[in-house]
């Protein structure tokens, strides 16, 4: 199923274009990383997926519903976002539980269901432990974690992460690797990851969306359709 398509997008800060002639697809059931160099405008791409911007040119389409027939969620985890200070108040617990309002008014009960899904999510990025820790006390790749755990307590259909592995020392990279590549094969979702690390996750997508200057000094779209024979495995 489609769910994303940018056709002919154009998008600039200022008067200057930063994005130019852009069109590509994401349907369900892939994982596919965004790369680029550094300032290639990998993060505006997405938030023009997911519509938080506007383009100048060209379409953004995004669906409404999922391959269900249900409201499309989205689970987003910008850049930065696991910078909490020292004085946030909740648990960590409280902070990913609170994902599961997606599903519902801000007001409602939460059910058993929701307590499940908050464990679930917690132990899928080891930090099921520290469930009543303050978030103001963990490390940068631990809040980062659990910022991907939020995002999958609300059990989404699109989940969008700018470069999730910040802080992470190696063995959490590949373990979130592992992770993504199963909410892909086991629950049918759909991931894009913004990432330098190529090399290291090659392995494990299904496409590459690759941001490439083009010579006028704009940015443009070279997508693949398969990782193989693109990137060295990991050995």
């Amino acid at each position: 199923m489609l769910l994303a398509e940018m056709q002919g997008v154009e998008f600039g800060y200022r008067d200057v274009p930063c994005l130019e002639d852009v069109s590509l697809e994401i349907h369900s059931d892939e994982f596919v990383a965004v790369t680029g160099p550094n300032g290639a405008s990998k993060t505006t791409l997405l938030k023009l997926v997911l519509g938080l911007l506007d383009p100048w040119k060209g379409d953004v389409r995004l669906s409404p519903k999922n391959a269900r027939g249900n409201k499309l969620v989205i689970g987003y985890v910008p850049q930065q976002i696991a910078a909490f200070n020292s004085g946030f108040p909740s648990t960590i617990a409280e902070f990913v539980r609170s994902g599961r309002y997606v599903h519902g008014s801000w007001l409602r009960r939460l059910k058993a269901k929701d307590h499940d899904s908050t464990e679930q999510a917690l132990r899928q990025v080891g930090m099921w432990d520290l469930r009543h820790r303050r978030i103001g006390e963990l490390s940068g790749g631990q809040k980062q974690r659990i910022c991907i755990a939020r995002a999958l307590a609300q059990e989404p259909d699109l989940l969008v992460l700018d470069e999730p592995t910040t802080g992470m020392d190696q063995a959490s990279r590949f373990g979130l690797y592992e992770l993504m590549r199963h909410q892909v094969k086991e629950y049918g979702r759909t991931v894009i990851m913004v990432t330098h690390g190529l090399s290291e996750v090659s392995p494990y997508l299904d496409r590459v969306i690759e941001l490439v200057r083009k010579e006028d000094g704009g940015w443009k779209c070279c997508t693949t359709t398969s990782c193989s024979g693109h990137f060295m495995p990991v050995g």
